[in-house]
């Protein structure tokens, strides 16, 4: 009587045993099929751009503000100051980036300079923009520079 008693221990250890292994099994099957779905529609969905300091700056949503070496300076009026950005973003991405929203955003491409550094100068009748944009170890570094003019509405940078 003994032995049987035994078994049934057993087979009531082994009976939970087997529930536990199945909820978990089908724990992990549950969130398997979740986090692939989430994958899925991550894939889908490009990042956003933003608008940071600047409100017609639109800036690529990779890159991310260095808050130690920006400084903008806000009045009622206007904004002016340097916005300092870095992210793992390729150079021609970025300067195609801004070429396109910089247009939408009502701004006038004056020149722009290439070489291991890019330089892109912009101007809007009250406002001048510069974007520095340097390719660093493994990431890029974005400065955007925007001053009020100091010219009357009537000059140009190209007279």
């Amino acid at each position: 009587m003994a032995d049987f008693g035994r078994v049934r221990i057993l087979v009531r250890i082994s009976a939970l045993l087997l529930v536990l292994v199945i909820s978990l099994g089908c724990a992990r099957l549950s969130s398997t099929t979740t986090s692939s779905e989430s994958a899925e529609t991550a894939e889908d969905v490009e990042p956003t751009p933003l608008y940071h300091d600047f409100e017609d700056v639109l800036v690529p949503s990779e890159l991310k503000v260095d808050t130690k070496r920006t400084f903008v300076h806000h009045a009622p009026d206007f904004r002016a100051g340097v916005l300092v950005l870095t992210g793992r973003v390729e150079i021609s991405s970025v300067v195609r980036f801004f070429e396109d929203n910089m247009a939408q955003d009502n701004w006038r491409l004056v020149t722009t300079f290439r070489s291991p550094r890019t330089m892109m100068m912009f101007q809007k009748p009250n406002r001048d923009c510069i974007i520095n944009i340097t390719e660093k170890q493994f990431k890029a570094e974005v400065e955007i520079w925007v001053a009020p003019t100091t010219r009357t509405q009537r000059e140009t940078l190209l007279k």
